[in-house]
């Protein structure tokens, strides 16, 4: 029902749409004890229905007078409640921008009744956590969409009373959200954030999901008027502080709002603007280069879809975002000095190289001799470092692609070091994105090395890659073929086809009972690639 109302709403005739508004709210009531699911979509349809329904007017109003007396209809009125606003900018509605206006007025004119109601309900729910809960999520769906009135709100026992809760634990999830709206003044608040490392993981979470709120809340203000008034900036301090708490998840709420300050701030394109903010974007990038740090003990190359290494590849797209407000010539600089000028451990020493590689494209190649230096000294790196190292090493030399067109005499120590790589089952398919990677922007100085490509295809399936990394060489391998004179491609192409081909000759002729695989998806994948 609730997709049906989403996608085909239009179709219905309009005399028809009150009494589909009657069946639902007589649905959803006789069906509340049921299900949460159930009553979620069910709240869901009724949504969606107020939001197209234009004849509707102040729903909002129609349902907290008819439910709100029946303690029983309660929870389900909350739950409409809740995900009313939650749909004014869902994209799944045909509604336009004049429609969507007219909805959030109405649902600003009527959201002082739905504050009463909530106070009302926690009244009435005691020390009914669940129920609480509810409340909370309710308010922080209204605080989101920015229709609640800032006065009414200081005025009223829920600010409070949200304040009080969020010492526990259960209901501080739901609390924090909302109170990211609240806060405004900060002037009390870092000689107490200061404890924050003397707080249980869970504790903290929220705390910094409360900080992480409120620099949404005042972005606009951060970023035109830095320093004055809601633009304070030490709301960046709060979550510079956050990011210094040793677990990972505790940095990793604040991510979303380090996107959007940099995806405004690249819009502003104002220097002055931009150095103001480059101090705090450089204590971000060491904490997030900590954080990176595999655990001394770890054995192996690093996981890549756990949640830390999920964790690491969004370290990455950040650095990726924000490294123009810092200088990316300058940040791999530093980097790299902190590894020549030191000697630390070898999770400090992947972790940098970890950053490296994710800025390495940036960096600008222009009388860079930095860039030089590194790619020289990663290639000379000997094979008895830890393997998390040659694997990030390896990254970072595929990162450095350009370097390596830019200085083709590096071109043989490069694949050399590429194919060691490639010859061990736990850096193979690293090996081989690097190796795509030199072929892709080193097409011409890698015309010589054909033959060697040609031989890596031939026997692809003795190297232990993933199905990605193999295609990855194939289409290198494709791309360096092209480079080769006019004479030439013609045979070679027919080289580089003919071992896909065998394999397909082999599906077909073999028994499909014989406990062989008999999909010919891989071949076919791989001929594909070449051919595109």
């Amino acid at each position: 029902m609730k997709m049906k109302i989403q996608t085909s709403f239009y179709e219905l005739p309009t005399d028809s749409h009150a009494s589909l508004r009657d069946s639902l709210l007589s649905h959803i009531q006789n069906l509340k004890d049921l299900s949460p699911v159930i009553v979620t979509q069910l709240a869901l349809a009724i949504a969606d229905l107020a939001l197209q329904m234009a004849s509707w007017k102040g729903c909002v109003q129609t349902l907290v007078e008819k439910y709100s007396n029946d303690v029983t209809s309660l929870p389900f009125l909350l739950e409409i409640l809740t995900v009313l606003p939650e749909e004014v900018h869902s994209r799944s509605l045909r509604i336009g921008a004049n429609r969507r206006t007219e909805i959030i007025e109405d649902l600003a004119y009527y959201s002082s009744t739905v504050i009463s109601l909530l106070m009302t309900c926690v009244e009435k729910a005691g020390n009914d956590e669940k129920m609480l809960i509810k409340i909370f999520r309710c308010l922080g769906s209204w605080f989101n969409l920015g229709v609640l009135d800032s006065t009414f709100m200081a005025n009223s026992k829920l600010l409070s009373l949200l304040f009080e809760v969020l010492v526990n634990e259960t209901l501080s999830d739901q609390t924090s959200p909302a109170l990211g709206h609240l806060v405004e003044d900060l002037s009390d608040l870092h000689p107490v954030v200061g404890l924050v490392f003397l707080f249980p993981s869970p504790r903290v979470l929220n705390y910094c999901r409360v900080f992480t709120e409120l620099c949404e809340t005042f972005l606009d203000k951060i970023v035109c008027t830095p320093g004055q008034g809601l633009g304070d900036l030490r709301t960046l301090e709060l979550l510079l502080i956050c990011a210094g708490h040793p677990q990972y998840e505790v940095v990793e709420i604040s991510f979303n709002f380090w996107y959007r300050l940099g995806e405004h701030l690249y819009k502003t394109d104002d220097a002055v603007i931009h150095s103001i903010f480059k101090a705090y974007i450089q204590r971000l990038l060491h904490a997030l280069a900590r954080h990176c740090q595999l655990d001394s003990d770890h054995e192996g190359v690093p996981e890549e879809t756990d949640d830390f290494g999920e964790f690491r590849m969004r370290v990455s797209d950040l650095v990726k975002d924000l490294i123009f407000l810092v200088g990316s010539v300058e940040c791999f600089a530093q980097l790299y000095a902190t590894l020549k000028d030191g000697n630390p451990p070898w999770e400090v020493t992947e972790a940098v190289l970890f950053i490296m590689a994710s800025i390495a494209k940036s960096v600008d190649q222009e009388n860079n001799p930095t860039l030089v230096e590194v790619l020289e000294g990663v290639v000379r790196l000997p094979e008895t470092v830890h393997t998390a190292v040659r694997y990030t090493s390896i990254e970072l030399v595929g990162e450095m692609s350009e370097v390596v067109d830019r200085n083709p005499q590096f071109l043989d120590p490069v694949l050399g070091y590429l194919m060691k790589g490639l010859c061990d089952r736990r850096l193979a398919s690293a090996a081989a994105k690097a190796i795509h990677n030199i072929c892709s922007v080193c097409r011409d100085h890698m015309a010589q090395h054909f033959t060697g490509l040609l031989e890596i295809a031939r026997s692809l399936d003795s190297f232990t890659l993933s199905p990605e990394a193999a295609v990855g060489l194939l289409k290198g391998t494709a791309l360096v073929l092209a480079r080769l004179p006019l004479e030439k491609i013609a045979e070679c192409l027919s080289e580089l086809c003919a071992v896909q081909v065998m394999a397909l000759k082999k599906l077909l002729s073999q028994e499909p009972s014989n406990g062989l695989s008999s999909d010919p998806t891989v071949p076919l994948d791989r001929l594909a690639v070449i051919f595109r």
